[in-house]
């Protein structure tokens, strides 16, 4: 697929969605917020699909709502989540790509340059951030009279705790890559020109070896039991732990064990854990 302002391709096991608009750093408008919606949804069912991963074209990751769309948005005195054209069926959670925390696959932010406002929440929402050298972050909203928007008082405290992401957020003050790796905003920091390949290396790693239904449920424990104490936490694992030793997938990777090859796991097409 190809549209103006997003393309889309396979790489490896990866599902990659390149943000187009290099000339505006890659700000987003509400018909790409739209696309990216469809694009993740369709990558989520794709059984040949282990991750879904997003790049900037250019110089920039993307540098968040493109400034006319921010203009309207601040006369309208109402933000729109920019979500739709997924799964009808589930309901999404207010904010800027919330929902990627309830895809049920592995999202990868590939930063290869500035992100910043709604290209920093993109970021933040994806479950693994690889950055290049060139990769740099700002919450910008501060700077343009606002509040943590989309959900980065709740994720942003939990990757770097509460008094960096005040001071991230207060200040929007732009964190380099080196920075960024030291308190938890980056996973990974690899040459430039590496970047997309250390993904698809990650991403291809974990298809021949990891049972993609193991996946998904884990990203599922991951996030809700964040909300929950240990005891519900503990309960909840052991459940699920009864359910998955009775899956096909825990007698295949038992055997693979003892017969010592590779596992050949059941594929994933996004049903929820």
């Amino acid at each position: 697929m190809s549209d103006a302002d997003i393309l889309f391709e396979t790489m490896g096991r990866v599902a990659l969605i390149r943000l187009n608009r290099p000339q505006a750093l890659n700000a987003l408008t509400y018909a790409m917020l739209a696309d990216i919606r469809r694009l993740v949804a369709t990558a989520e069912k794709d059984p040949e699909v282990t991750a879904i991963a997003f790049v900037g074209e250019g110089r920039g990751f993307c540098s968040g709502l493109d400034a006319e769309v921010l203009r309207q948005t601040t006369q309208a005195g109402e933000a729109r989540g920019g979500g739709g054209g997924g799964d009808e069926s589930r309901r999404d959670p207010p904010g800027m790509f919330s929902y990627l925390t309830q895809v049920s696959k592995p999202v990868i932010s590939a930063v290869n340059g500035v992100a910043a406002g709604g290209g920093f929440v993109l970021a933040m929402m994806s479950d693994l951030r690889f950055g290049s050298e060139a990769a740099s972050f700002t919450t910008v909203f501060s700077k343009r009279g606002l509040i943590a928007e989309h959900g980065t008082s709740w994720v942003l405290p939990r990757l770097v705790g509460p008094s960096r992401a005040l001071d991230l957020l207060w200040s929007s003050r732009r964190v380099q890559s080196e920075e960024a790796l030291r308190i938890g905003l980056l996973d990974r920091v690899v040459p430039h020109d590496e970047l997309l390949a250390a993904v698809v290396a990650y991403v291809d790693d974990l298809a021949a070896q990891i049972s993609p239904g193991a996946i998904a449920v884990m990203k599922s424990q991951v996030y809700r039991h964040l909300s929950q104490g240990m005891e519900p936490a503990l309960v909840d694992a052991d459940r699920l732990t009864q359910e998955q030793l009775k899956h096909p997938d825990a007698r295949e990777g038992a055997m693979a064990l003892i017969e010592r090859r590779a596992p050949n796991f059941e594929p994933w097409t996004g049903e929820r854990p």
